[in-house]
């Protein structure tokens, strides 16, 4: 069971009717294969996409290009590990001793993990409107440094704006390998540009992996 959540929720402005969905948010893999917070972080993620998108759509007469930019960045891993550091998330989490020792509370996948999956397990306690309540709260800093260009390095729109410069191009990002241990993958990502394979990208989680693989060719090849 997770130590005391009272602080927490005030902090993310829900009581939770059903605590169990949030017990589980708090529970990183490497407590248990079968009882973790993946699949709650699964769903957050779905209702942080389509959050951020209406909020977006509704701002203004702003082109799709300028909204997918304004949402990698509101949603990537940099975005939702400090949104998650500004509740203290990491100091909730159930894990095992080893992630617990090595790190783990301030790691950013973890938090950003995390912090999807409360979204999700607000979701499952309540609805939608509620859950994009609470999430646009959470992120009203972000999605403000955003809107001012402020936020974060995002190398995937930066790649898109270049590659675009010079005509219409298909991006693609394939995970070539997902190792190591279930509370602890390391994910490697191909970057593809017009079917042809170009750089390589590792990280903590997919959404970082793609961010590497392009910050990788930006490096090399502009």
């Amino acid at each position: 069971m997770i130590k005391d959540t009272n602080r927490l929720e005030t902090q993310l402005g829900y009581r939770f009717k059903n605590k169990a969905f949030l017990d589980e948010a708090l529970t990183h893999s490497s407590v248990g294969e079968t009882y973790n917070n993946e699949r709650l972080e699964y769903l957050g993620d779905a209702v942080l996409e389509l959050t951020i998108s209406e909020y977006l759509f509704h701002l203004g007469q702003m082109n799709e290009g300028k909204m997918t930019r304004l949402r990698a960045s509101i949603v990537c891993s940099e975005s939702l590990s400090r949104a998650a550091n500004a509740i203290h998330l990491g100091d909730y989490l159930a894990m095992g001793k080893g992630e617990d020792v090595t790190g783990g509370r301030k790691r950013r996948s973890n938090l950003e993990n995390a912090f999807e999956a409360v979204i999700g397990a607000v979701f499952l306690d309540s609805d939608f409107p509620t859950a994009k309540a609470v999430t646009l709260n959470l992120l009203r800093g972000n999605i403000a440094l955003a809107l001012d260009g402020k936020l974060v390095n995002d190398y995937k729109t930066k790649l898109q704006e270049q590659i675009q410069q010079h005509g219409e191009s298909v991006i693609e990002y394939v995970l070539e390998s997902a190792s190591g241990p279930e509370h602890d993958k390391t994910f490697r990502v191909s970057l593809w540009i017009n079917h042809r394979r170009e750089t390589e990208g590792e990280g903590k989680t997919k959404k970082e992996a793609e961010q590497h693989a392009a910050r990788a060719y930006l490096i090399e090849k502009v």
